[in-house]
């Protein structure tokens, strides 16, 4: 077997660490505290106002 340092053996040889017992429990953790964290900060975000994009007003005189 040949010894390749790429990019595609590296990024192999993180997902063969990261499927083991100890180590996917964790990253399973860390997934969900990502998803978790990104969902609460998009809920708490308020939405940008146009400053006129309210509708007339029902009183208002039409032309």
């Amino acid at each position: 077997m040949e010894n390749e340092t790429g990019p595609t053996t590296s990024l192999k040889g993180l997902v063969q660490w990261a499927i083991t017992p100890p180590q996917a429990y964790v990253v399973y953790v860390i997934g969900l505290l990502l998803v978790f964290s990104v969902s609460y900060l998009a809920g708490t975000m308020n939405p940008k106002k146009s400053p006129g994009a309210e509708p007339p007003a029902v009183s208002a005189p039409r032309n």
